[in-house]
């Protein structure tokens, strides 16, 4: 009768380990597949192809978007966005920072950038611009529209050039939170 018992103890704890087995591998699979439908859902990533961000950003940088991050709260200045040149589904994108709001009258005077006709204090060191492009007139944005600039000032086509403009709220894809490649730049941006 005792072979009996321990034959149905072996048999139930064998039966629990595999239930709690099988139920490990199902959590997995769930995180993994939420973590992939959120990823494609609210995300995006997308490779820097040119150097008009440099220091920040370079070329090859693979990098993680928040598409958002805009959804619930208005784009800041000194944030680095993911937007569409036009509002065509083949319009190009690209990617540059943030640097005057709607309402905002934007203007570069002697390879300094004017808010308001205030001095803008940026974080970080960036080179004076040289070409003020029509920038160097006063530029008064609309409501919904943002003017950008590259990081790499001197080189880089932004709102200064007429061909590229103000950006529309309506063409952000989304917001540049993670540089997720080259591994020596891997983190937060």
């Amino acid at each position: 009768m005792g072979f009996f018992k321990a034959r149905y103890v072996r048999d139930y704890v064998a039966a629990a380990k595999l239930k709690a087995a099988v139920i490990w591998a199902a959590e997995i699979a769930a995180v993994l597949i939420l973590g992939i439908v959120l990823a494609v859902g609210y995300g995006k990533i997308t490779v820097m192809q040119e150097g008009s961000m440099d220091p920040t950003l370079n070329a090859g940088d693979v990098l993680l978007v928040d598409r958002m991050a805009y959804r619930f709260s208005t784009p800041k200045r000194g944030d680095i966005i993911v937007y569409k040149t036009g509002d065509d589904k083949k319009a190009s994108t690209h990617i540059k920072r943030i640097i005057g709001l709607p309402g905002e009258t934007i203007q570069i005077k002697d390879g300094q950038i004017l808010i308001d006709g205030e001095t803008y204090q940026e974080n970080g060191e960036f080179p004076g611009i040289e070409n003020a492009g029509v920038a160097e007139t006063k530029v008064v944005l609309d409501s919904g529209e943002y003017f950008v600039l590259g990081d790499n000032r001197n080189n880089s086509e932004d709102s200064r050039y007429a061909d590229m403009g103000n950006v529309k709220k309506r063409n952000i894809i989304g917001k540049v939170w993670f540089i997720a490649s080259p591994w020596s730049r891997f983190g937060f941006v």
